[in-house]
């Protein structure tokens, strides 16, 4: 009888746990990363999971900056670095060092994104919105912030990236 009142009283625990849980307000919207020195923010709801790095297939005829294919979770993605596409640096990552982002399946495309360093999450709290300063920008690098530390960040917005033409166009001319 003692087991079933102790288990009745766990599950009524355990689901206003929950309930509590629901109610609370997610604060974190951004993956706080690093690119060839360049604080980026992407955020979370289109970024999915995070990978160690791996070995990697390399494609002929492509981009410099399209690393490869890695096989994640089953799925062949693409692997883009981040810090080379955006004109950042000239040469890909040493092998073995990084992290490998994946774009949420919403976006309809099997990418992943090579970045230097994760450096956690932040919350809008943490930042503040700087002005835009005019100047040639791509449309997917949608604005600023910076934190109380006083470190610049250059906010992505994933979506627009995943349909940016030089973005999808990987084939290198061939000369």
């Amino acid at each position: 009888m003692s087991n079933k009142l102790a288990l009745r009283e766990f599950q009524t625990r355990l689901a206003q746990r929950l309930q509590a849980a629901r109610a609370q307000v997610q604060t974190a919207r951004w993956l706080a990363v690093e690119c060839a020195g360049l604080g980026v923010l992407l955020p979370l709801r289109h970024a999915s999971e995070i990978f160690s790095p791996i070995e990697l297939t390399s494609v002929p005829y492509t981009q410099p900056w399209l690393l490869g294919v890695a096989n994640l979770r089953g799925g062949l993605h693409a692997v883009v670095d981040l810090g080379q596409f955006m004109g950042l640096r000239d040469q890909a990552p040493a092998p073995g060092q990084g992290h490998l982002v994946s774009l949420h399946p919403d976006l309809n495309i099997n990418c992943s994104l090579w970045v230097d360093r994760l450096l956690g999450l932040r919350s809008d709290e943490q930042l503040k919105t700087l002005p835009t300063p005019p100047g040639e920008r791509p449309h997917f690098a949608v604005g600023e912030r910076e934190d109380e530390q006083g470190r610049r960040w250059q906010q992505i917005d994933l979506d627009l990236l995943s349909r940016f033409e030089p973005f999808l166009n990987i084939v290198a001319r061939v000369v």
